[in-house]
């Protein structure tokens, strides 16, 4: 209860924006779902979700695109491109988004319907998607628009 009189904005934006702080047991989730995934990814997500800081979602979702694409996409996506195409320069296909979009919602707390994966066409897309999903402005390096 101290976390909701607290005067720290970060705190009751934690709290009033819907996503509850977190617990060791979260981490522990959180760090066990992105095993896989790069120490900056896991890094970045169990800052995210203590904090809720929109500035970690870009290397978040990098790190869960990375992990399930290609060896040689993984250098392209290293670039930080934002205009990478999914399809056409990653070769995710839709089942792969599909993991790529579960594992999002688990680490981000978020339900994304499958609807709402047809318009992705970039890298770009995705984060501007997860960034308005989460009620928060395009992260920084989030393409907004064509």
């Amino acid at each position: 209860m101290s976390e909701a009189s607290s005067p720290d904005p970060v705190s009751q934006h934690l709290i009033f924006g819907g996503q509850r702080p977190l617990t060791s047991a979260d981490e522990k989730f959180v760090m066990d779902a992105l095993k896989r995934c790069s120490p900056l990814t896991r890094e970045a997500a169990r800052e995210f979700r203590r904090t809720g800081n929109p500035e970690r979602l870009p290397a978040i979702i990098d790190g869960l695109i990375e992990h399930y694409v290609e060896p040689d996409a993984r250098a392209k996506l290293g670039r930080g491109d934002d205009s990478l195409r999914l399809v056409e320069d990653l070769a995710i296909d839709s089942l792969t988004m599909l993991e790529i979009v579960s594992l999002a919602e688990d680490v981000l707390q978020i339900t994304i319907d499958n609807g709402e994966i047809r318009p992705f066409r970039t890298v770009g897309d995705i984060k501007t998607f997860i960034a308005s999903k989460l009620g928060r402005a395009a992260p920084h390096g989030a393409r907004t628009g064509p």
